[in-house]
């Protein structure tokens, strides 16, 4: 009999249920565990970050990208401090390495200066514009006129920051419920009954007085389980492949290198992500696509060498091997404008107790403390 069939048999009832043990929901997870002891998380997957979390670029974003005023820009630039303290404290592996978006045609400085006025507008204190000689003193192998330098950006072991999560979660009484899928809600009175099938113990309910949704590519399934269908919460998929370079070209850079984003474009651009184990990496792309699929299609090399040939000009064809491919959830679709996260009491609704985290895509990841602070705020003011 599983460990947490054995546990809903003696409680029957949990005061907070987080849906998902990605890095966010494992976040929120910790925080929560500091001052509330009744705590499980449920997820589908047999271990904890096994989608978005564990398929992204591990970059830690300055906050540069988004408007000032949006929840992406505010928990970026507050994740990113408490991220390399976290880090820093717990030993986890990272490096501040820095990052450089650069403008590789004469028309696209003006967009490179406008980008660094946003960053600057928006709080990063550190950034600096490079012209063509600068950026050749830091960076001699990478071709363009100009660039933005963000000194703040870095990388991490994702995969250690979860874990280090999951223990302090744990080492509170915390629980986690792997194997485990939320297949229904019902609200009874200031509660939810959860049905919940467990891979090996079958289905069976328990009630829970929060539940928190971050449940990640199937966020907008958990909110529709409780009837919140609207167009506004409905996830687009948008899939990012990432193609890996001859390990010999890795020394050739030492930061990070973007290309200035291009207006209507769902990601940053393909880039150049240096990791810690001295891999060198491009992506992601941004195609939206039906459903999930983690295939990497293999006749995109042309177009990834293209993107990076002129600023990178180390980099041949042959250089280039498939790698992975992630997929973000994102809120907008291709022809849509800005969406911010979704990170909300659903009292409006009728639904007080049920916290929605939806489109949590990139800078969730550099964000993923910050967030779990704003739930955390959010269940102080629903749990007496």
């Amino acid at each position: 009999m599983g460990r947490f069939f054995v546990i809903i048999q003696v409680m029957e009832k949990i005061d907070i249920t987080i849906v998902g043990a990605g890095v966010v929901g494992l976040a929120v997870a910790r925080e929560l565990s500091k001052t509330y002891k009744d705590i499980m998380v449920i997820e589908q997957e047999s271990s904890f970050g096994q989608g978005i979390s564990s398929r992204n670029s591990e970059v830690i974003h300055a906050g540069i990208y988004y408007p000032k005023e949006s929840l992406k820009t505010k928990t970026c630039i507050e994740g990113r401090y408490l991220l390399y303290e976290f880090c820093s404290r717990n030993n986890i592996p990272h490096k501040k390495i820095g990052k450089l978006i650069v403008a590789i045609a004469q028309n696209e400085v003006k967009d490179l200066e406008n980008l660094l006025k946003r960053g600057l507008d928006n709080g990063v204190t550190d950034l600096s514009f490079l012209s063509k000689n600068k950026l050749n003193s830091l960076e001699p192998q990478v071709e363009a006129k100009a660039a933005v330098y963000s000194p703040s950006t870095g990388i991490l072991d994702s995969h250690s920051l979860m874990k280090n999560l999951v223990r302090a979660f744990e080492s509170r009484n915390g629980h986690i419920a792997y194997n485990t899928k939320l297949i229904g809600i019902d609200k009874v009175k200031d509660e939810y009954k959860l049905r919940v099938e467990d891979k090996r113990e079958g289905i069976f309910e328990f009630t829970t007085r929060i539940l928190i949704n971050s449940a990640g590519l199937s966020s907008d399934k958990v909110a529709a389980m409780v009837g919140l269908v609207e167009d506004e919460y409905k996830l687009k998929y948008c899939k990012g492949d990432y193609f890996r370079v001859k390990n010999t070209k890795a020394q050739f850079i030492s930061r990070l290198v973007y290309p200035v984003p291009l207006e209507g474009r769902a990601g940053l651009g393909i880039h150049a992500i240096l990791d810690l184990g001295g891999g060198l990496r491009l992506g992601p792309d941004d195609e939206y696509i039906d459903k999930i699929d983690y295939n990497i299609d293999e006749s995109k090399r042309g177009i990834f060498y293209e993107s990076v040939r002129k600023s990178l000009p180390f980099i041949q064809l042959e250089d280039l091997t498939p790698d992975m491919a992630g997929i973000r959830p994102k809120l907008q679709g291709p022809e849509d404008g800005f969406r911010d996260f979704i990170i909300k009491d659903e009292s409006s609704h009728g639904l007080s107790g049920f916290i929605n985290l939806i489109g949590i895509e990139s800078p969730g990841l550099t964000a993923c403390l910050s967030i779990a602070r704003i739930v955390k705020e959010i269940v102080n003011r629903i749990l007496p």
